[in-house]
């Protein structure tokens, strides 16, 4: 059965108004949806920070440096003459004595010669005296006096040298220390400069640290310090050197700290961290979770100036302590911004209320 035609234009009619209806009732919530964002967005007052005075403290200021043990004095110490060792007194890494024998090489011939030449002194001696009898009787000339004394002298030289090169057979230790490594052993054959050990002194000890160029500026030479080892013992000591130039790889300035070690019970090569005196000058107390970075990535913290004004300064951390960290970089009492510092920026106008 169809429609008549007048059935069709009704139904169509009433479909269309049915859309007209529909779309507009959409587009009217879209509207109302779009004004409550905006509303929301609008802006309710300045915000809400929370604030703590800090006031400004005179504090002995300290360099914090990584370092490390080194011996005072590390020797190589070599044969001055060639032979074979024929004793090894000296024990591997126990202490020695200055002048106490490492090695010792064979003789050999060193004693017939110095022998020689002692005899040939002797010889010497009695014609110088024979020359001048006989001068003084007139049966000398004085030119023949003093050859003979010039004969005397060499005599004298030859064994002195005799005596230097039958020394030398005893390797000595050039100052008291620890014989840490031997290097050759009994039956060794040594040529001039060959070595015997190594010799390292324990006592005074270094302390060695690597300054940054920001810190060493700060650093004096005989500043007191002092040094935490790992097993939990405090070294102190003074400054005895800070480098005046850089280490091309690094850009670091080498710091060294001398320090005593009574029975050399301290090892080299042990880390530490070092405290060093760099004066005193102004530093506030600041919480950990106050510190914020800029836009230029400086570490600082944000204040409130002006009662009502937000600033940003950049600060130094001097030292972190369970209550928070003392830092430099600030003047006078601060008012430093503790709860929405991560959220507002320098010149943002916010309302203040003071941290409990």
């Amino acid at each position: 059965m169809r429609l008549k035609s007048q059935y069709v234009f009704i139904i169509a009619v009433a479909l269309i108004l049915v859309v007209f209806f529909a779309l507009g009732s959409l587009l009217n919530n879209r509207g109302a949806d779009r004004d409550a964002a905006t509303a929301n967005l609008a802006p309710a007052g300045p915000l809400s920070v929370q604030v703590k005075t800090t006031p400004e403290t005179v504090r002995n200021l300290e360099v914090v440096l990584r370092g490390r043990t080194e011996a005072a004095r590390s020797v190589v110490v070599r044969s001055e003459t060639a032979g074979v060792v024929a004793a090894a007194p000296a024990t591997e890494g126990g202490f020695v004595a200055q002048g106490q024998i490492l090695c010792r090489l064979a003789v050999d011939a060193r004693q017939a010669s110095l022998d020689q030449t002692r005899a040939a002194l002797k010889s010497r001696q009695l014609q110088r005296e024979a020359a001048a009898q006989l001068a003084a009787q007139g049966y000398r000339s004085q030119t023949q006096v003093l050859e003979a004394q010039a004969n005397l002298d060499a005599a004298q030289a030859a064994v002195r040298q005799a005596e230097i090169v039958l020394n030398q057979v005893n390797i000595r230790a050039p100052f008291a220390g620890v014989f840490d490594r031997r290097d050759a052993e009994v039956g060794a054959y040594l040529a001039p400069g060959q070595a015997c050990g190594s010799m390292i002194e324990l006592n005074p000890l270094l302390i060695v640290g690597d300054a940054p160029e920001t810190e060493a500026g700060k650093l004096r030479v005989g500043a007191s310090a002092q040094a935490r080892l790992v097993s939990g013992q405090i070294l102190t000591g003074r400054v005895r050197y800070v480098a005046r130039e850089a280490d091309p790889q690094t850009r670091t300035y080498r710091v060294e700290i001398v320090a005593s070690n009574p029975g050399n019970s301290i090892r080299s090569g042990l880390s530490s961290d070092l405290r060093i005196e760099a004066g005193s000058g102004a530093a506030h107390m600041v919480p950990v979770s106050a510190l914020v970075l800029d836009a230029a990535g400086r570490q600082g913290v944000r204040y409130v100036v002006n009662s009502d004004r937000v600033a940003f300064a950049p600060v130094s951390v001097l030292e972190e302590t369970p209550g928070g960290v003392w830092v430099s970089g600030l003047k006078g009492s601060v008012q430093i911004i503790t709860v929405g510092q991560s959220f507002v920026g320098d010149g943002q106008k916010v309302r203040v209320a003071q941290a409990r």
